[in-house]
């Protein structure tokens, strides 16, 4: 398996130009800046993940927002001044979130031939202004996709993207991922890659009963709802039963038998054997813990997940820079 070079110590910079509060130039100048991106680099970064929403690019009626595109262009300057790499993810997209908030079908877009074209063009013009800065920019397709069932759907729109991105920037390294919210489960649902420039991406949040405890966007999630880590598989087995399925499934997994870094051995044994199989480097786009946790048991989590993620040379970005309910940037995590 292959390392995805220059990507393997990162950080997600969520909340920016995408998943933002308020939709302003304002915020878009300001909640970050250069000074940001020379503290990521003073952190020990070797990249940013930079999720974007389609509506900062392009109009509903599908044309172009050209100060929207400035904002990814600043933040590669900056990248290129502070020696950092830069993953531009694609986090919503004209008729499809992952966001649970968003009451939406997030079945349509992936047999809806009028939106794939929507996505498709996005790419084309995303590939275009970047496609030549190849040595320091990555593509991510999609953030995450919820439904499981659509995955061979999603299979053949990647696979278009792709061929489309292709045409305008052969040689960007193309980040993308499986299904059920880019669950690392689903990796080896991906089947073959395109060409010898695909990158295999997974989040992980798992157990998600401890890093989303008193999440308010988690259906059922009290607010003072409490879980501590490292704690027994059957305790975070009979917490999840509570939750919905979908979101808590890692845990039921057959083949775990406890907590630690032997439970994120178990969890990556099928996407690291999907990757080594096709000899395409693997990338943690996500992963991280709510503010609202313990902090000696999210440093038990960091240390026991980061442990795994560098045996195996599988980048990784975490989950977020600042806000978000994630953010890093005052813990002391050690990052």
């Amino acid at each position: 398996m292959r390392r995805f070079e220059g990507f393997m110590k990162g950080v997600n910079l969520g909340g920016w130009i995408s998943q933002f509060d308020v939709y302003s130039e304002e915020h878009f100048s300001t909640f970050i800046q250069e000074e940001d991106i020379k503290r990521i680099k003073g952190m020990g970064f070797d990249h940013v993940r930079v999720p974007v929403d389609y509506n900062v690019l392009e109009t509903e009626e599908g044309e172009v927002i050209e100060s929207g595109y400035q904002h990814l262009v600043d933040c590669l300057n900056w990248c290129k001044k502070y020696d950092l790499r830069m993953l531009i993810d694609v986090h919503e997209v004209y008729g499809y979130s992952f966001d649970p908030l968003k009451d939406m079908d997030r079945e349509v877009f992936f047999y809806d031939e009028a939106m794939q074209a929507r996505f498709f063009k996005l790419w084309e013009n995303i590939a275009t202004r970047f496609g030549s800065e190849y040595e320091r920019v990555a593509f991510e397709l999609l953030n995450e996709v919820v439904l499981s069932e659509v995955y061979e759907a999603w299979n053949n729109v990647a696979r278009k993207a792709i061929e489309h991105i292709r045409a305008i920037a052969p040689n960007t390294s193309i980040v993308f991922g499986g299904v059920n919210y880019n669950n690392v489960r689903s990796v080896a649902l991906l089947g073959a890659p395109y060409d010898d420039k695909i990158v295999y991406n997974f989040h992980c949040y798992d157990p998600l009963i401890f890093t989303h405890q008193k999440a308010y966007w988690v259906p059922g999630m009290p607010a003072d709802f409490e879980m501590s880590y490292p704690a027994p598989l059957e305790v975070y087995r009979k917490e999840s039963e509570k939750f919905p399925k979908e979101m808590m499934g890692s845990i039921y997994h057959e083949k775990l038998s406890t907590i630690g870094p032997e439970y994120f051995e178990t969890l990556f044994e099928d996407a690291i054997a999907a990757a080594e199989k096709y000899n395409v480097p693997l990338y943690c786009g996500e992963y991280g813990v709510i503010e609202l946790a313990p902090k000696d048991d999210t440093k038990r989590w960091l240390a026991d997940i980061h442990s795994v993620l560098e045996k195996h040379g599988i980048g990784r970005a975490v989950w977020n820079y600042k806000g978000k309910d994630f953010g890093i940037i005052d813990s002391d995590y050690g990052f």
